[in-house]
């Protein structure tokens, strides 16, 4: 088959396809917050707090759970093990 046919497959005179992203929006910051401040709260306190001090989503999770690694900015988590917060990182 020539180089123009229709063989399914681009041929070098074929410019690349490229897919084009929109702007990045202007996102909020995230709370200048001193994340060990919460471990050793009861995870009511420590809720609370996170609400106080500007985290959007708050979330509380037992030791070990199976999570995905997303990053979600203005999220708190917080590791819980018997009501008590051991362990706190951002996203």
């Amino acid at each position: 088959m020539s180089a123009g046919g229709n063989s399914g497959f681009a041929t070098p005179m074929e410019p690349p396809t490229v897919a084009v992203m929109g702007p990045v929006p202007n996102l909020p910051a995230e709370p200048d917050d001193d994340l060990d401040s919460y471990v050793g709260l009861d995870a009511r306190t420590a809720e609370e707090r996170a609400r106080a001090r500007g985290w959007t989503t708050v979330r509380t999770l037992p030791p070990g759970a199976i999570i995905t690694m997303e990053y979600l900015r203005g999220r708190i988590d917080f590791e819980v093990d018997e009501g008590t917060v051991k362990r706190c990182w951002r996203g």
